[in-house]
């Protein structure tokens, strides 16, 4: 690893004191890695009859593993988003608290989608997810992992967090900050992080995250969460910036984060100056205590009494007679509630927050787009849908035909003429179009295999 900052290393020593030497130890070894359990797309018991990649959980997150395998993105299981690559210490604020599969939940700075998809397992088909990122590039690498993994009724928006929260106000039961940070937890795993280090980027980070968690405030409901995280160790972006947020805003107070959560972790630090008397509530992810990177995080409970989350509907545009056709004929069964129009496309979402046209990168999941007199059916709609599809082309994930259709290559099949699902070990990788005993490739062409 590149030789660390001298004021950074001196910026430790003085938070960690003697245990600085273990600290400093295990960054030299290399960095953990780990992956989620997708279980909007299989069970954990199902998943534990095919699993190849692990046999080591997480403690703190029940469908988190550690990973001992190589090349995991070539593998079909990968590739039909069954599994999710993550560092272990980032999977921990979402773990913080109890997540009620009924509520609403806003990830402010999403992408590339990790904290995302974690907090949308948790959640039911009354659940709602919105995922927000400010860099559009970045926003279609969230969308693209949400539409790998298949989830349902998300909702990305490309947003500035003060017009996030201006979009979406006093409509969440939890917003996840995970603010964005000088990244000092992440020095052994990205060493750019090392070179762009300084104090003066700490303070200005520090400035941000303030701001940014300010913004949260407008946009969570009375009663409330907010879960503040960081993967950074320093005072001034950690317990600094939550000690000033609750002297401004006494509705609020900091919260106990789960048992197993701080088995993993350290308390928060007290400073000079410090108000808060419950600060070591707070948690922070050190590698020598756990297997993992740098992360920090506070659970941030709203007083007021708790607000019902029931949001008014405006009228919703219906989607032509040709979609309906279409997922009469493609699906077992679907909610015909959730079928309507958004930007002039067709989608499926349960309209539980609802979304002004223009205001999101995508809502719900895409069904496809309305040619003349057909339908042309979107990667999300397989994905999303694929267990509810008619015909189904299930396919082992060692096989001939997987590798050809990962190659974009048509194969052969006794599935029905139409639409249909390839699945691999049961759950849906892609579309196929079926013409008289061959399989129609119609898995996106930036996702193939060379």
């Amino acid at each position: 690893m590149r030789e660390l900052p001298k004021q950074f290393e001196d910026r430790m020593k003085s938070l960690l004191g003697e245990e600085f030497e273990a600290y400093f130890s295990e960054l030299q070894n290399p960095p953990v890695r780990a992956f989620r359990v997708n279980t909007d797309k299989i069970s954990l018991e199902e998943f534990e009859r095919i699993n190849i990649f692990s046999g080591e959980k997480i403690p703190y997150v029940e469908n988190g593993y550690y990973l001992d395998y190589e090349k995991i993105g070539n593998h079909p299981y990968h590739h039909a988003g069954l599994i999710y690559m993550q560092e272990p210490a980032a999977m921990a604020p979402a773990e913080c608290l109890d997540i009620n599969p009924d509520w609403c939940v806003l990830d402010m700075c999403a992408a590339p989608g990790g904290k995302s998809t974690q907090l949308k397992n948790k959640l039911g088909e009354n659940g709602v997810l919105v995922s927000n990122e400010i860099i559009p590039a970045r926003c279609k690498i969230l969308t693209g992992n949400i539409e790998r993994l298949g989830l349902k009724n998300c909702v990305v928006t490309c947003m500035d967090t003060e017009r996030l929260s201006k979009t979406f106000e006093n409509t969440f039961d939890l917003v996840m900050v995970d603010a964005p940070c000088s990244g000092e937890g992440m020095f052994r795993k990205e060493e750019v992080a090392i070179t762009e280090w300084s104090e003066s980027n700490v303070q200005m980070c520090s400035v941000r995250q303030s701001e940014i968690l300010e913004n949260a405030v407008r946009a969570v409901k009375s009663g409330g969460y907010i879960v503040y995280a960081t993967c950074t160790f320093s005072l001034e972006e950690n317990e600094m910036v939550i000690d000033a947020f609750l002297k401004n805003h006494p509705e609020f107070e900091i919260a106990k984060a789960n048992e197993r959560v701080i088995a993993a972790t350290a308390d928060g630090i007290r400073f000079d100056g410090c108000e808060c008397e419950n600060i070591h509530f707070a948690r922070r992810f050190y590698p020598h205590k756990a297997k993992g990177e740098g992360q920090f995080m506070a659970v941030l409970h709203h007083k007021g009494e708790w607000m019902n989350s029931d949001f008014a509907r405006a009228k919703e545009q219906k989607a032509a007679k040709e979609v309906t056709l279409f997922l009469e004929e493609t699906l077992t069964d679907y909610n015909k509630d959730y079928v309507s129009l958004y930007n002039g496309n067709p989608i499926y979402y349960n309209n539980r927050i609802f979304v002004p046209d223009g205001k999101a990168f995508c809502c719900g999941v895409t069904i496809g787009e309305i040619r003349k007199n057909y339908i042309l059916p979107h990667h999300q709609f397989f994905m999303a849908l694929g267990d509810k599809f008619k015909r189904k082309i299930n396919l082992s994930a060692d096989s001939e035909e997987i590798k050809k259709y990962l190659r974009g290559e048509e194969f052969e099949t006794t599935a029905e003429n139409g639409w249909a699902v390839v699945m691999v070990d049961g759950v849906s990788l892609g579309g196929a179009k079926v013409s008289n005993g061959r399989a129609k490739n119609h898995y996106p062409k930036g996702l193939r295999m060379r």
